[in-house]
């Protein structure tokens, strides 16, 4: 399973917002100390459910515009300090989507054809929740007016949900709001090329590329094969594929390969097809407002029996207890 861990200074920039780090995971039905362990890791499903938490619980405005705000070099991550190095936005932009799925679930598509173009394509099922689509919106926002120390203004942000009081957005946008749309945000060709005045060497370039290649490096050949066969099946489950076959060919070998390998490692195809369909079935009761019909057929039972007897079986509860928790 592809797990993300926290940026270090997550909970920092929760306790200057008033926010209790532990409180935060708690309400995420996380360990409470988990932000205490640097190397911690967890799921996209779990990942988003901090944000969700974080939000129920700030007495804000609006949280995304309040982190978005409070954006320093400080806070960033290697894969995206390294866009500080870079010569503008657009060199920045492509290099941070390319390292950036090291920290985060969700994928950025770049454009730089009439301008720049950065939107989020979420890494099916699990999308990420309102308030984080609009604080990545919102962060390349902050980051390009600290990497050009000039107060740049976006073209135009669209989510799509917008929220119903945009006060706090607009302040922070100048007077822009954000529409409806896909989630993206797009900056004039001007500003795209307006050149960055930071104080970080473009030699430390060179320096961390080396290091996040080789991070990138380690993740896919960490993989283990039941690894592979989960975030395959977390695709083909909502499409209504889940045979051996199809899986198989999704990660290009055959069948018989493909359980040959899991057998090697120590399950099978099936024992992954059922963490798969239990790891689904509880971010959807969680994080959505499906039916238990819905949600069977996209976890691929043709019978609502047979979904709530899986259920059962896999946490003892049944999916109306699942959504109290």
């Amino acid at each position: 399973m592809t797990t993300y861990s926290l940026a270090p200074g997550w909970p920092r920039v929760l306790a200057a917002l008033g926010l209790d780090p532990e409180a935060v995971a708690r309400h995420a039905r996380l360990p409470a100390d988990l932000q205490r362990y640097p190397g911690a890791r967890i799921g996209a499903e779990d990942f988003f459910a901090l944000w969700e938490a974080a939000e129920a619980l700030y007495q804000g405005p609006d949280l995304a515009v309040a982190i978005a705000s409070a954006v320093s070099a400080d806070h960033f991550e290697a894969a995206v300090f390294a866009g500080l190095a870079s010569r503008d936005l657009a060199q920045a932009a492509e290099r941070i989507a390319l390292y950036k799925r090291l920290i985060y679930p969700v994928t950025l598509d770049v454009r730089t054809d009439t301008g720049l173009r950065i939107a989020l394509r979420p890494r099916a099922p699990f999308t990420p929740p309102a308030v984080l689509e609009r604080f990545e919106l919102l962060f390349w926002v902050a980051f390009a007016r600290l990497a050009t120390r000039a107060r740049i203004r976006p073209v135009r942000i669209t989510v799509p949900n917008p929220p119903d009081d945009q006060t706090a957005v607009a302040d922070f946008l100048d007077g822009a709001v954000l529409a409806q749309g896909r989630a993206a945000v797009v900056f004039s060709p001007s500003d795209m090329h307006r050149p960055f005045d930071t104080d970080v060497h473009a030699g430390m370039w060179e320096h961390l590329e080396s290091d996040l290649r080789w991070r990138l490096h380690d993740l896919e050949q960490s993989a283990t094969w039941a690894d592979r066969t989960q975030e395959a099946l977390l695709t083909c489950l909502p499409a209504g594929r889940r045979t051996l076959a199809e899986v198989a060919l999704q990660l290009a070998t055959s069948p018989r390969t493909l359980q040959r390998r899991l057998e090697a490692e120590g399950t099978s195809f099936q024992e992954v097809l059922a963490q798969t369909r239990e790891r689904l079935a509880r971010a959807y009761l969680r994080r959505s407002t499906l039916s238990s019909t819905e949600i069977a057929f996209l976890i691929g039972y043709g019978e609502l029996t047979s979904f709530h007897r899986a259920l059962r079986q896999w946490t003892g509860e049944t999916p109306r207890s699942l959504r109290s928790v």
